[in-house]
């Protein structure tokens, strides 16, 4: 089975105090040790690295620990998918087609790099606006 991941659940899966932590870490341990094959944006990990080191947790994760923790957690156990132009057009359209703006973009553009990794699971606690942006991958589309 191949799995893409979603920033939502990239940074839950990688923060204890997170709310949604026992439901995100237990999909990446999955990944980690090769039960499932799982992909990413490489766009996540910048996004990843900025939810990490800006979480509102004590102590705070200094920006070196953010850059480790994606190293350890993330980076070596999933296949980054490229964002090309292409995609940050297309994107852009499926937000103008939809009358959204804003950060939805970032979304887009993850559920285009989750069609080119063409993973039979496509993982995000933000259903509500991965649905509305992509109505043809929903079956595809759930919760840890």
């Amino acid at each position: 089975m191949t799995a893409f991941c979603d920033t939502s659940v990239l940074v839950a899966a990688c923060i204890r105090k997170h709310p949604h932590y026992e439901r995100a870490h237990p999909l990446l341990e999955s990944i980690a040790s090769g039960k499932e094959v799982g992909y990413i944006s490489v766009h996540s990990l910048a996004e990843t690295f900025s939810a990490l080191s800006s979480a509102p947790i004590t102590p705070r994760i200094l920006p070196s620990e953010a850059r480790d923790i994606i190293a350890t957690n993330i980076k070596r156990h999933f296949q980054l998918v490229a964002v090309t132009p292409e995609m940050y057009e297309r994107a852009m359209e499926i937000c103008v087609n939809r009358g959204l703006g804003g950060g939805k973009v970032y979304d887009a553009l993850l559920l285009e790099c989750a069609r080119q990794s063409q993973a039979d699971r496509i993982y995000t606690f933000n259903l509500h606006d991965f649905r509305r942006l992509a109505p043809d991958l929903v079956n595809r589309l759930s919760e840890p």
